[in-house]
């Protein structure tokens, strides 16, 4: 065989130097969203959660604290879920202007000016039954939860926050929510849409995070079928249409495909969530040595940025800002 006929790759693969030169895809600080759970209440408090190591439950203060160390790191952006001390069947703390959320995005804010702060918009953690919205029975209605979705983001907007990011899955929330914010003087804050989220199993950790699991049924008549994929642009096209800022899918790892149809169809911002149950089975392994966390958190998070995503929203966050320059 002549040496032509052979493509020779390994050319570029022989040094650091010349691989760091055609690398294609790179993980940057600013494209790393880390989510917090902040508990009204005791404002020192700093609780593990056990299905999630390495991440905790915090008040007010502990949670400034944590933010601060992080972005001392190099953090640039935060995602808020809020776990308040009374549930009620509406979700009213949600909106409520002094909601365990608005303060928190008051205290960020006002902290770190530069940070960006990202609210996630649902009533799964403020209802007393754990459902994304208002009930009739066991079937959750559309339109009136819409109408207090609209409220929350609002009151995220009045508190501060950078970004809006619904999560809920109803139809027309966008919508509702841009009109409401446009209409408020809020026209300038972006909406994150939560566009593609599907009824996964790896939520599991996070139910346990944010005491969100419902008390009977489940989410599949909002969340979008596993088995789907057409159907995902159809919601993204909607969502967009509306006014969606930016598109995320959620999970991560098991959707690389709906990130790059999103990615080759939008040419919005495409945001992707490594969600609680892949950052637990990663912790989990690492634990028994059965892995090299450094190794596989980068790979995952480069392997989010070939698919096509711009944002990627991690629990390994915090720990990737040390790993990413060495």
């Amino acid at each position: 065989m002549s040496p032509l006929d052979v493509f020779r790759g390994r050319r570029l693969r022989r040094t650091p130097a010349l691989r760091d030169l055609i690398r294609e895809n790179e993980v940057r600080p600013q494209d790393l969203i880390q989510p917090y759970f902040v508990v009204e209440g005791d404002a020192n408090l700093r609780k593990p959660i056990g299905s999630m190591p390495g991440q905790f439950q915090l008040g007010p203060k502990a949670l400034e604290k944590a933010v601060g160390a992080a972005v001392k790191k190099g953090l640039k952006s935060v995602l808020l879920f809020g776990i308040p001390k009374k549930k009620d069947k509406r979700g009213s703390q949600a909106y409520a202007d002094e909601g365990v959320v608005q303060e928190a995005v008051r205290r960020l804010k006002d902290r770190f000016p530069e940070l960006v702060v990202v609210t996630d918009v649902c009533l799964c953690e403020y209802t007393s039954h754990g459902h994304c919205g208002l009930l009739q029975g066991e079937e959750i209605l559309n339109d009136p939860t819409v109408e207090l979705l609209a409220r929350a983001a609002l009151s995220h907007a009045r508190a501060g926050a950078d970004i809006v990011a619904p999560s809920d899955m109803m139809d027309g929330r966008v919508a509702a929510i841009r009109f409401v914010l446009d209409d408020n003087g809020f026209g300038d804050t972006p909406v994150m849409s939560y566009a593609v989220k599907y009824a996964s199993a790896y939520y599991g950790p996070f139910r346990d995070a944010a005491e969100s699991a419902p008390a009977f049924g489940d989410r599949k008549t909002h969340q979008m079928d596993p088995a789907n994929r057409r159907e995902a642009l159809r919601e993204a096209e909607a969502d967009a249409a509306e006014g969606a800022d930016i598109l995320m899918v959620k999970p991560g790892l098991p959707y690389l495909d709906i990130v790059r149809d999103l990615r080759d169809s939008f040419d919005l911002p495409i945001a992707v969530y490594n969600v609680s149950g892949e950052y637990s089975m990663v912790k989990a392994a690492a634990a028994k040595g059965w892995i090299d966390e450094r190794r596989i958190v980068l790979e995952t998070l480069t392997a989010f940025k070939r698919a096509g995503a711009d944002l990627i929203l991690t629990y390994h966050a915090e720990d990737a800002l040390g790993w990413l320059d060495k």
